[in-house]
């Protein structure tokens, strides 16, 4: 017999990973053998773990799902990686590929779908989730016959470490310290995000963080 493949669990929710873990753990050939509250804790596990498959949540502390997932394909090129989401995004699931996952699974359908997803990652195939699929593909047909490119990233990489920080409620000097960054990068970033987005203020900002799984509500 092969030894299971060993797996990294992120999600800043404690029921969250229990429940997960017991669907995987039940498998003979998947076993958790790290767990991780938030995005950088999840990049540190991995770094001195030895791991096959990282499942990260994507609205977590910190650093998101997306976020730690980017500096694993870095760090790690052979490791294989999932995205757990609250939300069906078609964005998202564009941006989990280019991230370098191989697919991503609801939490609403993670007992029925979670094991085939962690299985087809290992064999380094995109994993999407039943129902999904004719959504995705008729989505992209339609824009191939107009023309229309697929989605684009509306912001940039830094830009959306700062949205997270603003919509976690952070200040532009809490947020300037923990990217050790100037308060006046942070202003010019903020006065960005707002203009891209068509937003006025704070408020709008959180908003639309949370709409796009950045934080949770």
């Amino acid at each position: 017999m092969t030894a299971p493949a060993r797996i990294l669990l992120a999600d800043d929710h404690a029921l969250v990973r229990g429940g997960v873990r017991l669907i995987l753990d039940a498998q003979p050939d998947l076993t958790v053998v790290a767990e991780a509250a938030d995005g950088a804790e999840a990049v540190a596990r991995a770094r001195a773990t030895a791991i096959d498959l990282a499942i990260l949540d994507i609205a977590m502390p910190r650093q998101t799902g997306l976020q730690a997932a980017r500096e694993l394909s870095r760090i790690l090129p052979d490791l294989r990686i999932l995205m757990l989401t609250m939300y069906d995004n078609e964005q998202y699931f564009f941006e989990a590929l280019k991230a370098g996952a191989s697919g991503y699974v609801p939490k609403s359908v993670a007992d029925r779908d979670l094991v085939e997803a962690c299985r087809a990652a290992l064999r380094d195939e995109p994993f999407i989730y039943p129902g999904a699929e004719s959504a995705l593909i008729r989505t992209y047909l339609d824009r191939a016959r107009s023309g229309d490119r697929l989605p684009a990233r509306p912001i940039t990489e830094r830009e959306e470490e700062i949205l997270k920080l603003v919509a976690e409620g952070h200040s532009s000097k809490e947020i300037a310290q923990l990217l050790v960054i100037s308060v006046k990068t942070v202003e010019r970033h903020r006065a960005n995000l707002l203009q891209k987005l068509g937003m006025r203020d704070r408020l709008e900002l959180t908003r639309y963080a949370i709409r796009v799984g950045l934080i949770e509500p």
